[in-house]
């Protein structure tokens, strides 16, 4: 993807701003990866400068609400937390990869894993694979092409586990113990952004699921869109904020597209820390 990761966002703020706050984040990254500070016994919080730049409206415009966690109705979804978005061996990383630091969305995400295991909530993964037949769709949307021309989540086939440890379609490191228990649902996996095509309502509503903390990748594509979906088929939504990110390219920054329409049509949109601490209450 021949893509500028330091190209300017879409947001209301000047371009030296965003620059300079950029090439401090990714200084600080650069340092603490070579100290070997960024693992998963090292929580990397969202920075200030993210906290600044996608801040709430100091008075917004619409009303109000939140979501409840009702014990035994209540789930943790959390779509593709694989390797092709989260690392940075990951092939959407150049262009992902500054919004994934800035919130440090990757420890956030097993944070909001433990805070629900020890709870004893469900955890339901929603995963993108493509197999080979996928390759041969007739007509595609603008990522979708990208996705299979990078050749993004492959695997080849959908019986076949040949070559998935460690690939870009494989479980991010740290996460493989939550998801690995034997207890985590791990859906069908959806094909183009949204669960229309998986299985997630099915098991969910086999589960008596009917609310949702939502979390995961990438925040303006298939998080966004299992949101909406999830809506219209009557669950309520709580949204992660820290605990997505998206692609920063010259047609916008995904994470502030993504987390305008969170305020808009989510039943709640958290922080990571409220979140870990609402679960950790509901136990």
């Amino acid at each position: 993807m021949d893509h500028d990761p330091h190209h300017a966002c879409g947001c209301d703020v000047t371009p030296e701003k965003v620059d300079m706050a950029r090439r401090r984040l990714m200084k600080g990254a650069a340092a603490a990866t070579a100290a070997g500070t960024l693992t998963a016994g090292a929580a990397m919080a969202a920075t200030d400068e993210a906290r600044a730049l996608y801040a709430d409206p100091d008075t917004p415009g619409l009303p109000q609400i939140d979501m409840e966690i009702a014990p035994g109705r209540t789930a943790l979804v959390v779509t593709d937390p694989q390797i092709d978005f989260l690392s940075e061996d990951g092939v959407t990383w150049g262009v992902v990869g500054e919004s994934v630091t800035e919130q440090g969305t990757v420890d956030n995400i097993e944070r909001l894993f433990a805070a629900a295991k020890a709870a004893g909530m469900p955890v339901f993964i929603s995963p993108h694979y493509y197999y080979p037949h996928d390759h041969s769709w007739e007509f595609e949307g603008t990522l979708e092409r990208t996705m299979h021309s990078i050749g993004m989540f492959d695997r080849p086939g959908p019986l076949d586990l040949d070559g998935f440890e460690g690939s870009g379609a494989d479980w991010m490191p740290q996460y493989k113990k939550y998801i690995e228990d034997g207890e985590t649902i791990v859906c069908s996996p959806h094909k183009v952004y949204g669960p229309a095509q998986n299985d997630l309502n099915l098991q969910l509503r086999k589960r008596g699921i009917d609310k949702v903390i939502l979390a995961g990748m990438s925040a303006n594509l298939c998080t966004q869109a299992h949101l909406y979906e999830m809506l219209e088929l009557g669950y309520e939504v709580a949204v992660v904020r820290d605990a997505t990110a998206g692609a920063k390219v010259p047609e916008g920054d995904g994470y502030l597209a993504a987390i305008i329409n969170f305020r808009m049509v989510a039943n709640g949109v958290w922080w990571t820390d409220d979140a870990v601490d609402r679960i950790a209450r509901s136990a």
